[in-house]
């Protein structure tokens, strides 16, 4: 079979905006409950999309690691090149992609660091093992081999072996807070189901449904 040929028919559910929460963080905790209910493996993986201030795109899987009316987090090194696009361009788009349930959903919006406090308490409840691999490894950097990181991570656990392992300088979180957050849910015959909330001037959300 062709790649042009596989396609498959979406018929799990339908969005309908008189039925949706008029506030799309409350949307979006029932969709990601449901998810973890459905027992999507990494319910919580999303692509981040960022850019140069030059206008080129890159992007990747990173982790949801906590949402609020303030906006969607993750946390990585601010060294990687994601951190370099961010600085230069603060601005990202989300997509979790869920296909057990035929649903995505789609953020843009302006991002920010979080605070070190905040950055923090979450690096306290990262495992051992990835406390020091942050602290080994400097994101996105070239190296010359698999040894390298090896030795970095040996000199690392020899330099904590007796402390506790504390929040590097150059890690922590990013805050999306989002101007548009779209959710999808797959039908038949490609005519799938889009709502958009669109934030306004005055800080409300515009609900509005987008042709498939």
């Amino acid at each position: 079979m062709s790649i042009a040929d596989l396609r498959r028919e979406y018929a799990r559910a339908r969005l309908d905006e008189a039925e949706v929460s008029p506030d799309p963080i409350t949307e979006f905790a029932r969709w990601f409950a449901e998810a973890q209910e459905a027992q999507v493996p990494e319910p919580n993986a999303m692509t981040l999309a960022t850019a140069t201030a030059a206008g080129a795109p890159s992007a990747r899987i990173v982790l949801l690691k906590a949402f609020d009316e303030r906006g969607f987090v993750f946390f990585s090194d601010y060294r990687s090149r994601k951190g370099a696009e961010l600085e230069g361009n603060p601005r990202a788009a989300l997509v979790l992609y869920w296909g057990e349930l035929e649903r995505q959903v789609r953020i843009a919006g302006t991002v920010s660091l979080t605070s070190r406090e905040d950055s923090e308490l979450y690096f306290r409840t990262r495992p051992l093992g990835s406390r020091l691999g942050a602290w080994a490894s400097h994101q996105s950097q070239v190296i010359t081999g698999r040894e390298v990181l090896e030795e970095r991570l040996r000199e690392v656990e020899s330099r904590f072996a007796d402390a506790e392992v504390p929040l590097p300088p150059y890690w922590g979180g990013y805050r999306v807070e989002p101007e548009a957050i779209e959710f999808w849910q797959g039908r038949q015959s490609r005519l799938h189901d889009r709502i958009r909330y669109a934030r306004a001037g005055d800080g409300s959300w515009k609900v509005e449904r987008l042709s498939p």
